[in-house]
C-alpha cells in the first residue's frame, strides 16, 4: 500500500517500543500473533494494524471473514485499553461486548489494514469503527467494535 493511498489513522502515533515492549509477552501464544496481525499505531482514540492474507484463507481462497472480523477487534480493544487506563487508571482492562461486521470484498493475497477510530470515548463504554482495505486501499470490511472499560481490581 502506498503513502498516497494508505488509509492509516492520521492521529495516533506510532506504536511506542515502551507500549511495543508491554504488549509483547501478552501477545505470545494468542490469535494475535497466529494471525500474524501487527500493531502499527495506537492511542485511546484509534489506530492501524496489519495482517498478512497469507495463514488467514477460508477454503475457498479468501481472506476468511472470522480472520477479519478478529483483525478489526483486536485494534478496538487495543484502543480501548488505553481509554480505560486513561480514565481508571493503570491496571484497567476492555473487554469486548458487541462487534457487527459487513463484509464488502476479499482479499486472496497480500495484507489487510484495519484502520480503527472511535465512536465513542466514555467511562464505562468505548465504541470504534474500524475499515479494513487491501493494499490497493478497496473498502473490504466495515466493522463496529463496543467495549466496556473495567477499572482494576
Amino acid at each position: 500500500m502506498t503513502a498516497s493511498n494508505r488509509p492509516d489513522h492520521l492521529d495516533a502515533p506510532p506504536l511506542s517500543p515502551q507500549l511495543r515492549a508491554h504488549f509483547a509477552p501478552l501477545l505470545r501464544g494468542t490469535l494475535v500473533e497466529r494471525c500474524g496481525m501487527e500493531l502499527r499505531t495506537l492511542d485511546a482514540s484509534g489506530g492501524t494494524i496489519s495482517m498478512p492474507v497469507a495463514g488467514n484463507l477460508q477454503p475457498a481462497g479468501l481472506l476468511h471473514g472470522g480472520a477479519t472480523i478478529a483483525l478489526a477487534e483486536t485494534i478496538a480493544s487495543f484502543c480501548a485499553i488505553l481509554r480505560a487506563r486513561e480514565v481508571h487508571g493503570d491496571g484497567a482492562q476492555a473487554v469486548g461486548t458487541s462487534v457487527s461486521a459487513l463484509h464488502h470484498r476479499s482479499a486472496k493475497q497480500g495484507a489487510v489494514l484495519g484502520t480503527c477510530r472511535a465512536l465513542h470515548l466514555g467511562r464505562q463504554v468505548a465504541s470504534y469503527l474500524v475499515e479494513v482495505h487491501d493494499e490497493q486501499g478497496t473498502l473490504l470490511s466495515t466493522i463496529t467494535v463496543s467495549t466496556q472499560l473495567l477499572a482494576p481490581r
